[in-house]
């Protein structure tokens, strides 16, 4: 539809066939535009109305069509001037076309007041546009002295440029203008002074805000390849690693959906199968996290720019954005390339950081073998983790026991799934080097949690689970409860005897040297020690006397465990087997109570007691 603006005010019919004619005449223009008629009028050019010249020219941009003058054109717009302009047969119809006009009509209009002469004002939001148009145009000095090219690009070059914010405003428009913008190099030219300003601050200031750094926030809403080439520029300039990293984050937090929604989510979520796996995955199919092709780009340019550097952002971050790599299909070499960097990163990372959902929809999700987290990524990671040690000349003893200790808690947690199969479990848990763990706490704990919420496995499957940890590492707090655990296998029940006994003969000697010790330091003060030495020892010969008890108690039960071995061998099960030689082990304990006194403990549990207050003195 065209739109029709007079080009000289509307008064009432006259007589002469001039003045009705000049009536006729129109400039179409949108109606939210000020009117030009009355500009025209006013003050700057009275000349069209007193030579009666009717417009020649018209221009068509977007939907509206411009009745204009041809000379005003002709002398400042080369592109107008090498047309072939054919007359126009009426006032229905234009001369000539624009397509794909740089700021469309609204622009348009703002030059068709600068070649009739009237002022215009330059500002951040219109500079973009109209350094578009005009190049469009071609608008040159060749044309004109003082034509619209120079006077916009002196605005643009001493006062958009100079400025942080409106450098900013102006990026973030020409957005629209490509390829325009590009062509003449103002897009280079914002990212190149944005780069400076920002590179400067931090050298200058080492701190990642100060008057100008806080219009970054405005930095982060512009286009990822906008964003690319600011980064690259400041790179460029030796900006250090943990600047370029607090710039990535930055961005990453505001511009990656999802983000924030899916790490919050996860901690209310319990072990519902359902609701960890299909949340964040509805919510992305809704389109509740933005278009995926242009998530899956902008993460996969954040991946790219974030600096190789160890230190440049924190494990937490690298975790995130892994967990919307997955999500959103990002190529798997830069998947890869993340979880290399969590691997060398992985001391610093929590259980909840590595609690991956398993991203799977349809019916791989509804599969019975699906577990609620990625356990595959996790595996992955570790790996990467085992390689950084070995290529550390140097090892971190401190960094291998935390990474043990987070891992063992991981285990713990991934071992109340349902659907975690013993054979994920055991490969999961035996990818940790065993020198890596000091203590095997931990890992008995998460094989605790995983029969508990298994009941189901048999006695050989649990033999087998049971046989990643190592008894000798266990503590004696964690051997007597093993000791007294009925989820586990007969087998594993005597090693933890037997090293419970190591450990208490390892006790007893130390005890003993310490009694050497004692004796041969306390000999210039033997009045104040020789009562202590005297209850050590007596405590120590006790001590002594309980472990021959226990040791009678374990070499029963090993004879009558082999016993049993034999006979039932074929046929009977190992649960049935455990359960007659755990009942006879307790008889034992309770007669041995009995013919000990009403009260008095069996030899076993006196014997760790006393082993307790032996270590305690």
């Amino acid at each position: 539809m065209k739109k029709t603006f007079p080009t000289t005010p509307q008064s009432p019919a006259h007589d002469s066939d001039g003045v009705d004619q000049l009536h006729e005449q129109s400039l179409m223009l949108p109606s939210k535009l000020v009117t030009l008629a009355d500009c025209f009028h006013e003050d700057k050019l009275p000349w069209i109305v007193a030579s009666k010249i009717p417009a020649d020219l018209f221009i068509q941009v977007d939907d509206v069509t411009f009745n204009v003058h041809q000379y005003p054109f002709i002398s400042k717009c080369g592109y107008i001037r090498r047309l072939d302009i054919q007359p126009s047969l009426s006032n229905s119809e234009y001369n000539c076309k624009l397509e794909n006009f740089p700021g469309r009509s609204e622009t348009f209009h703002i030059i068709l007041r600068f070649c009739y002469g009237l002022p215009i004002d330059f500002s951040p939001k219109n500079i973009a546009q109209l350094r578009c148009a005009s190049e469009y145009l071609e608008m040159t000095e060749e044309m004109e002295d003082g034509n619209l090219i120079s006077k916009t690009e002196a605005y643009l070059t001493f006062v958009v440029l100079s400025s942080w914010r409106d450098t900013i405003i102006v990026l973030k428009i020409c957005e629209t203008l490509s390829p325009w913008a590009e062509n003449i190099q103002m897009v280079r030219r914002c990212c190149d002074s944005i780069a400076w300003k920002a590179s400067r601050d931090h050298q200058s200031t080492g701190e990642a805000v100060n008057e100008e750094g806080r219009w970054f926030d405005e930095v982060a809403t512009l286009r990822i390849d906008h964003f690319m080439r600011i980064m690259t520029s400041i790179r460029a300039k030796g900006t250090k690693p943990e600047t370029l990293g607090k710039f990535v984050v930055h961005y990453a937090e505001r511009r990656v959906l999802g983000m924030d929604t899916e790490s919050e989510g996860l901690r209310d979520y319990g072990y519902s199968k359902n609701d960890l796996q299909f949340s964040v995955i509805s919510q992305r199919d809704r389109g509740g996290f933005g278009n995926s092709k242009e998530q899956r780009t902008i993460i996969e340019s954040i991946i790219s720019l974030i600096p190789p550097e160890q230190k440049a952002v924190s494990c937490k971050f690298l975790l995130k954005m892994l967990k919307m790599a997955i999500l959103y299909s990002v190529t798997p070499a830069l998947v890869s390339e993340l979880e290399k960097r969590i691997g060398m990163m992985l001391e610093e990372a929590t259980v909840h950081d590595l609690l991956i959902p398993n991203f799977k929809s349809g019916d791989q999700s509804s599969s019975p073998e699906c577990t609620m987290h990625d356990i595959d990524v996790v595996q992955r990671i570790l790996e990467f983790f085992s390689m950084h040690e070995q290529q550390q000349q140097q090892s971190h003893k401190s960094g291998k026991f935390n990474v043990s200790k987070l891992f063992d808690n991981y285990l713990a947690e991934i071992a109340r799934d349902p659907n975690l199969s013993i054979t994920k479990f055991q490969v999961l848990a035996e990818s940790l080097p065993e020198s890596t763990r000091t203590c095997d706490d931990g890992l008995y704990r998460a094989i605790d949690i995983y029969l508990k919420s298994h009941p189901s496995l048999s006695e050989y499957d649990r033999r087998r689970i049971c046989k990643i940890m190592n008894c000798a590492k266990l503590s004696l707090d964690a051997c007597n409860h093993a000791a007294q655990n009925d989820r586990l296998p007969m087998r594993t029940v005597m090693q933890v005897l037997f090293s419970e006994q190591v450990k208490m003969r390892a006790a007893t000697q130390g005890k003993e040297q310490e009694l050497s010790g004692n004796n041969s330091e306390q000999d210039g003060n033997r009045s104040s020690t020789e009562i202590e030495i005297t209850n050590l020892r007596a405590e120590l010969e006790n001590v002594k006397a309980k472990m021959a008890e226990l040791q009678n108690d374990y070499t029963e039960l090993q004879q009558e465990y082999e016993k049993l071995n034999n006979k039932q061998r074929n046929g009977s099960t190992w649960s049935s087997g455990w359960r007659k030689i755990k009942n006879s082990f307790h008889a034992k304990q309770e007669g041995d109570e009995i013919r000990d006194g009403e009260n008095r403990p069996s030899p076993a549990r006196r014997c760790k007691a006393s082993l307790r207050r032996s270590s305690l003195s």
